[in-house]
């Protein structure tokens, strides 16, 4: 369904002040009337009375970035959009399936009637909530629940996303799905669950993320700007028939499920070890070739093949051990 715009109902200051001055007009000639005990016309402002009165629904008042969808004896009778006082049939309907539905989203506020109501014993019960029909167009964040999701490898992933949406369609928001806004959190759980199981949660070999049948180096960690533009532009699929428009999405939250974080961390810590070892290695090695090279430049000492292979060993302990060295001091001859 597309959406039809009202925009010549704009009249709704011209049409409360009519309607008051024709109520007053209607209250003033029954009570002359009955003053004067002419009886032919009472009847007929008795019968204006309560229509008078029904046509004050027609008013309706939307603030800034709001729109209200109207139906008329079931019928869709049109979309008012914008900040304004306008005037409608006082027998449209606004229609919000999801004004009472709430998500951890922005906008969601609830407005309480300040009646309340109490039991025979006197005990207060709950407040009556005011359900307002009137559909946000504003610019709201979508913040679901985090998702246990396994990745390509299988290991399972906690991650959350938070999406940034608002309504461009009225008609399609309201009629083309039941409610939309339980329709957009299970897309974007969906979207999200479809996502990262592409994915490894670090970078892994002989894995491909892109499709190409190519190995790469993307990851859930590594690759969260790409992997965020694929989970909105699938988010925007599932959702553009109910006239929503996805704007961005972000990973708010990544990490190893609890059942498994503690050996991935382990993982971890061993792999940057391994990395740590390998670079103190390598710069310790060149050290002791600069340092046999300069002995034997200067020509201060002549070292055999034996007593280089002592300094090389003595220098690669000294360079390599975790803790400080104990030097030994040989007072004698090494033979």
């Amino acid at each position: 369904m597309k959406e039809k715009l009202l925009t010549n109902k704009k009249h709704g200051m011209a049409a409360l002040l009519l309607i008051i001055l024709l109520l007053i007009a209607d209250i003033g000639g029954f009570i002359y009337l009955s003053i004067q005990d002419d009886q032919e016309f009472i009847p007929v402002l008795a019968i204006l009375l309560p229509i008078l009165i029904v046509m004050f629904k027609g008013l309706v008042v939307l603030g800034p970035q709001e729109a209200v969808v109207l139906t008329l004896f079931g019928k869709y009778y049109g979309t008012l959009r914008g900040d304004g006082f306008f005037y409608v049939n006082p027998f449209c309907v606004a229609v919000n399936p999801a004004a009472q539905t709430k998500l951890n989203q922005s906008g969601d506020v609830s407005t309480v009637a300040s009646g309340v109501s109490f039991d025979v014993n006197g005990n207060q019960q709950v407040k009556t909530e005011k359900v307002s029909k009137k559909i946000s167009l504003k610019i709201m964040t979508l913040n679901n629940n985090r998702q246990k999701v396994n990745d390509c490898l299988g290991n399972p992933v906690e991650i959350g996303i938070a999406v940034t949406w608002r309504i461009k369609d009225t008609a399609k928001a309201v009629f083309d799905v039941d409610n939309y806004k339980e329709y957009i959190s299970l897309q974007c759980d969906s979207a999200l669950r479809n996502v990262v199981r592409v994915y490894p949660y670090d970078v892994a070999p002989n894995v491909d993320t892109t499709g190409d049948g190519i190995a790469d180096d993307g990851s859930l960690r590594g690759s969260s700007e790409i992997v965020a533009a694929k989970i909105r532009d699938e988010i925007q699929d599932r959702v553009a028939i109910a006239g929503i428009e996805i704007l961005e999405a972000r990973i708010t939250y990544l990490a190893y499920a609890t059942e498994i974080a503690a050996v991935m961390l382990q993982r971890q810590q061993a792999s940057a070890i391994i990395d740590a070892r390998k670079m103190i290695v390598d710069g310790a090695v060149g050290m002791v070739e600069v340092a046999l090279e300069r002995v034997a430049a200067d020509g201060t000492v002549e070292l055999d093949e034996e007593r280089k292979a002592a300094m090389v060993s003595n220098r690669l302990v000294v360079l390599c051990g975790n803790h400080d060295a104990q030097p030994v001091v040989n007072s004698g001859s090494l033979y």
